[in-house]
């Protein structure tokens, strides 16, 4: 279900936490046909209305009834910082990580990522985490509390307005990889998925360019099978040795590699489509010539394509980015196995953008916001 709204006190509801059918709700109690809450929909989140007022095709008596009951109040950048160590040969394509903050000032943290034509926008779908996987400092921060749909959707648009100052102007790609854990707000993410993905929008972006990323939770994974949506799934795997993955990602001990499994060949079945298999090559850890082995068998049982990632470093963390060699000697192996293998580049490490590092944190964005 859809969180119930809660307005902070004193202050009217935002009208932006309410989902579709509740907007539907909302226009029938003031007796309105179903038809005005697709439009007030359509202002709130293809125009980016700041007021009523302006909702030029709503009729001025309702409009008036939905100002004296109801705010419309905005995530906003807070500050961005760009990877000035990624810029291009043409000096002008950085991944730039952005501080939003939230209508409650609940602080979140999105990234906008370019690589050759595609400009991603990786947004966050909880602020800070429970799972509390070792190499990621958003789990240290625990959970805050979950995302409004309307908050990610703004960080997409946020975003947007941002790519309009870069060559081509436009986002490509979403991918749900920022903090938190999208499939524990699960009912959220979909709803801003159909409003991020509305043909007759102004932003309307297509669901095969959207990825869901997830740890491995196994209901949740039934759940997207089902759901009819085209979307892409990523599933962050990190070691295909049981023990070894529990010690990385507690969350492994509840939704084990068997069972998580049987959810990966669940989804090719249901959909179709080959699940992405995320792994983070931790030097001395889990890039040994057997852990390769390991990651070929549990591979091979399903329709997937595996993505190894760097390391990126976090203060105060033990870990260390696999050495180039052993890396190549891993990626080796996997392709003598017959498995489709990509090697992503990391970017914005330099402003910990990266790969699990996202945190909010009182320095450096709390002092002096741009």
């Amino acid at each position: 279900m859809i969180a119930e709204v809660r307005p902070t006190a004193g202050m009217r509801p935002n009208i932006l936490e309410f989902s579709r059918e509740q907007l539907a709700g909302i226009m029938a109690d003031l007796g309105e046909p179903k038809f005005r809450a697709a439009q007030l929909h359509r202002w709130l989140y293809s125009q980016e209305a700041a007021d009523f007022a302006s909702m030029s095709s709503i009729g001025s008596g309702v409009r008036a009834k939905l100002a004296s009951s109801y705010d419309i109040r905005r995530p906003s950048v807070v500050r961005s910082e760009s990877d000035r160590q990624s810029i291009d040969a043409d000096g002008d394509l950085t991944t730039e990580k952005y501080l939003l903050r939230m209508p409650d000032g609940e602080l979140v943290e999105s990234v906008l990522i370019p690589s050759g034509e595609r400009l991603t926008a990786c947004v966050s779908s909880q602020s800070g985490c429970p799972l509390q996987c070792l190499f990621c400092a958003t789990g240290r921060m625990g959970l805050r509390r979950n995302l409004h749909a309307f908050e990610m959707a703004c960080q997409a648009f946020a975003l947007q307005h941002e790519a309009q100052r870069r060559p081509g102007g436009r986002l490509t790609n979403i991918v749900f990889m920022g903090m938190g854990e999208p499939l524990l707000n699960l009912d959220n993410v979909f709803e801003a998925i159909s409003t991020m993905t509305a043909t007759d929008y102004r932003f309307g972006i297509s669901e095969k360019r959207i990825t869901i990323s997830t740890v491995g939770l196994v209901p949740g994974i039934g759940r997207i099978a089902s759901s009819g949506l085209k979307t892409k799934l990523a599933v962050s795997l990190h070691s295909a040795d049981q023990k070894q993955r529990e010690q990385l990602m507690p969350v492994a001990r509840q939704y084990p590699l068997e069972e998580l499994g049987k959810a990966i060949s669940g989804y090719n079945r249901t959909t179709g489509l080959p699940v992405t298999l995320v792994y983070m090559l931790l030097d001395g850890v889990n890039d040994s010539p057997e852990d390769a082995r390991k990651l070929a068998r549990y591979a091979r049982r399903f329709l997937c394509k595996i993505n190894l990632i760097d390391y990126n470093s976090i203060v105060n963390f033990e870990f260390r980015p696999s050495y180039d060699d052993t890396r190549n000697e891993f990626v080796r192996q996997l392709l003598d196995a017959g498995l489709q293998v990509t090697v992503r580049k990391s970017q914005g490490a330099a402003i910990n953008a990266a790969c699990g590092q996202l945190a909010t944190r009182p320095e450096p964005y709390g002092a002096n916001p741009q």
